[in-house]
């Protein structure tokens, strides 16, 4: 019996080709993109998620309260003292290990003699921590152990970083590097190579106490944090987080000077991944918002794809009458009629999980360049994705089948074998339209959406920043004394390239989203130092020049190697209740106890971070053993020769370091990111849903153009035109699109809206935006409609009309 419904369900599709053809070609693609959104989220939720003890592990954010705002801000930096301080203080903390980072690291491979045979440049993954890191977290090891971490000057380093730098990792061990041109490193071990999703993507790991992280631990300062500075802790299973929280809070305060109203929390691993706004060490960080946002569309496009088939399955019906009046007649029952079509269903999805799957394969390599993530079929991943598939195979059956096969079942067999029945008698005309409105609501919501992300992103790159971003490079060099020592023949080098306006020297680019410097400061002989935070940066006397930084008081500083004099933001001398920017000139500004100079100049307000956040305020200071880059500006004309140039210096006079460079437009660029990623993404689905929308519209007006052949060829020998044929196919669903439009605009705009609130400075939602998504809707269901109202329009009435 069940072997019969099988053959005849293939007999009916082979019959209907072209039904079976756009049904299985809409399922597949809307399955195929659900299957990548799955593989996309498993990967997401996975990071961290294989350490034994992950319900245990913490990590420390200080708790940032600023005077001049009632927000609250977290951050992963901590005060030198604290992770030592915990180990003393706190018992029920079962292990603690403090983490430091900061990325861009210069390595130099050793010969036995010492002298340097490579170099190479670290982006991320070198870190300075204790041996308690690796009794946290599980880390596999190859060769050596956590403890040879005791001991300072030992570096352990990964597989493929081994492989890098010696060869052969088996001959890495007792080796010799040199971290920055400064500390020369024994290798006593080797990790296996960390897995991608870890937000602890370990390179090259240095003992703690290496350098200078030998101050961390003598440091008295609470007051003051770095972002590159972490701490992690393991608590017990019976230690509750709330109450440690509660005893950190009151250890924070009485540590901390009495105006420092910051405070310090701990936040569990399974946190970390997620929070966008805190970052991590890896910074590949993602949004909640994102994530269903992509469980979300992902569910949209399939539910578009089974509204087509419940669409062409019930259009279709009017077709299948004369098959269901004699199979009813012959005997046959609801429920046996309901097995067949469901039957046919599950044929149809079955080919789409097929077809879906190498379409799933081709498009993940796609979606993982857009989303820079390392996607694919891992083995490991294999039973997730076959039940997966298997679900979405008998929800998809069951949502697509189920109404068809009860419109079809119900059908009077009388009035079906008398051919009485009609696409406008049929039932579910009217939720035939209902679902074409829902096919164009999420359609025109995406397309809206994508606008205004794309135009929040134009504003992002056009919106001036307050000063000179176009043509100017970003170089680093050693920051030790050499390599600052060797910064006025650098200069005057570089000053004999033609294509080169200007040079400085600085510690910071003047916008920054997670690298700054923030102090505290006494301000004109104050007892107390500031209640607010002031974004620290040293730079010499061409940052204003070079960057086009504009002044609204005072001068620029004087040349010097030491901080004598300081630049102050607008926004400093507000947060300091000054209105008159002439007022604060000459005052003394006295930074960490032992830096004191006066304030000559105030700098007109630029957007000092990304565009997600606020104004704050900056003090400039020279101080050249501070400097760690340098500012280049170009001439536009010839800048791949200056480059060349720039270059063949810089390894003359740094042949120890490894030369890099970025563009600042490129840097500030790379801020919005997740951004870009979000957009592309959009365009993306936007199109495959208008796709299966459109593909779906397609197939009912074929069905139209067949069940009203006949009263075309009537209207034609009556006298009627092509584009009065045309408009009689086209206006129902231009009414439909319209419903859709009305529906679609407000929601679009309440998402969109919502998301703008994550930036400071947005866009406004112009009503224009949802002109061109309702227009774009209607011409491109025009064009779809057309093909086959046109082809009815022009067919020669005497065919249609020669049977009556």
């Amino acid at each position: 019996m069940i072997k019969n419904y099988f053959k005849t369900a293939f007999r009916n599709l082979l019959r209907r080709k072209n039904y079976t053809i756009i049904n299985i070609a809409g399922l597949a693609a809307g399955i195929a993109i659900c299957l990548v959104i799955f593989i996309v989220i498993r990967y997401e939720t996975s990071f961290d998620d294989y350490h034994k003890k992950k319900d245990r592990i913490y990590r420390v954010l200080t708790e940032y309260h600023h005077a001049d705002s009632p927000d609250i801000f977290f951050g992963k930096g901590v005060p030198s003292p604290l992770p030592a301080a915990l180990k003393t203080n706190f018992p029920q903390a079962e292990k603690v290990a403090p983490v430091y980072s900061e990325g861009n690291d210069q390595i130099q491979v050793l010969d036995d003699s010492g002298q340097p045979v490579k170099k190479f440049k670290e982006e991320h993954g070198v870190f300075f921590t204790e041996p308690s890191l690796f009794d946290i977290f599980d880390f596999k090891w190859l060769a050596g152990s956590a403890a040879s971490l005791k001991n300072s000057n030992s570096v352990v380093l990964t597989k493929t970083i081994a492989e890098k730098y010696f060869g052969d990792w088996q001959f890495a061990i007792g080796k010799t590097i040199k971290w920055n041109n400064r500390e020369i490193l024994k290798v006593n071990g080797i990790l296996a190579d960390v897995p991608e999703n870890t937000d602890l993507q370990l390179k090259v790991v240095i003992s703690f106490g290496t350098g200078y992280t030998a101050d961390f631990a003598k440091s008295t300062n609470w007051d003051g944090t770095g972002s590159s500075y972490g701490c992690y802790v393991l608590l017990p299973a019976n230690v509750s987080p709330s109450s440690f929280n509660t005893q950190l809070r009151a250890f924070a305060k009485k540590m901390k000077s009495p105006d420092n109203k910051d405070s310090h929390i701990i936040q569990p691993l399974s946190k970390i991944h997620y929070d966008t706004k805190t970052g991590d060490f890896s910074n590949r960080t993602i949004s909640p918002a994102l994530m269903r946002a992509l469980w979300l569309i992902g569910a949209f496009i399939l539910l578009i794809a089974c509204v087509n088939f419940i669409n062409l399955s019930t259009a279709q019906a009017v077709n299948r009458s004369k098959e269901i009046g004699i199979r009813k007649v012959l005997g046959s029952n609801k429920a046996g009629l309901k097995f067949q079509f469901i039957t046919e269903t599950f044929l149809i999805v079955f080919s789409s999980v097929m077809l879906a799957l190498p379409l799933a394969i081709f498009t993940l390599p796609l979606i993982g360049k857009v989303l820079a993530k390392p996607l694919s079929f891992h083995r490991a991943d294999y039973p997730a994705i076959i039940f997966f598939l298997l679900a979405l195979t008998v929800v998809v059956t069951a949502l697509a089948g189920f109404y068809p096969s009860i419109v079809l079942s119900r059908f009077n067999p009388i009035n079906a074998l008398k051919n009485k029945l009609t696409a406008t008698r049929t039932k579910g005309i009217s939720l035939r339209r209902g679902l074409v409105v829902f096919q164009f609501v999420i359609a025109q919501a995406l397309i809206i959406g994508t606008l205004i992300i794309i135009k929040q992103m134009n504003y992002f790159t056009h919106q001036p920043l307050g000063f000179d971003k176009s043509a100017i490079v970003n170089i680093p060099f050693p920051g030790d004394s050499i390599g600052t020592s060797k910064l006025d023949y650098l200069r005057r080098q570089l000053a004999e390239v033609k294509s080169i306006q200007s040079i400085s020297f600085s510690s910071n680019t003047p916008v920054e989203d997670d690298n700054d410097m923030w102090s505290t400061f006494k301000y004109n002989h104050a007892a107390k130092e500031t209640d607010f935070y002031a974004i620290t940066k040293f730079a010499d006397d061409q940052y204003l020049p070079t960057y086009k930084l504009p002044l609204v008081a005072g001068r620029n500083l004087q040349p010097s190697d030491t901080a004598r004099e300081f630049l102050v933001s607008e926004k400093l001398v507000k947060s300091l209740g000054i209105t008159n920017p002439q007022d604060i000139l000459n005052k003394e500004i006295n930074l960490w106890g032992f830096i004191n100079g006066e304030i000559v100049g105030v700098v007109k307000d630029y957007n000092d971070r990304s565009f997600r956040r606020g104004i704050d305020p900056v003090l400039i200071t020279t101080l050249k053993r501070g400097y760690s880059q340098a500012g280049i500006k170009l001439i536009t004309a010839d800048v791949s020769s200056a480059m060349g140039s720039i270059e063949k210096i810089w390894n003359q006079t740094f042949p120890e370091f490894v030369f890099e460079y970025k563009f600042l437009d490129d840097k500030v660029e790379s801020f919005y990111k997740q951004e870009n990623q979000l957009s592309s993404l959009y365009k993306i689905f936007a199109i495959i849903a208008i796709f299966l929308s459109c593909l779906g519209l397609y197939g009912l007006a074929s069905f139209m153009a067949v069940q009203r052949i006949k009263e075309v060829g009537i209207r034609k020998v009556l006298g009627a035109s092509v584009g009065s044929v045309v408009y009689l196919f086209s206006k129902e669903f231009i009414i439909l699109i319209g419903i859709a439009f009305i529906i679609a605009s407000p929601i679009a705009w309440y998402f969109m809206h919502k998301w703008l609130q994550d930036y400071v400075y947005r866009i406004n939602i112009s009503w224009w935006i949802f002109v061109i998504g309702g227009i774009a809707s209607i011409v491109i269901a025009l064009i779809t409609v057309s093909f086959q109202a046109i082809k009815a329009a022009i067919t020669n009435p005497v065919k249609s009309l020669r049977t009556e």
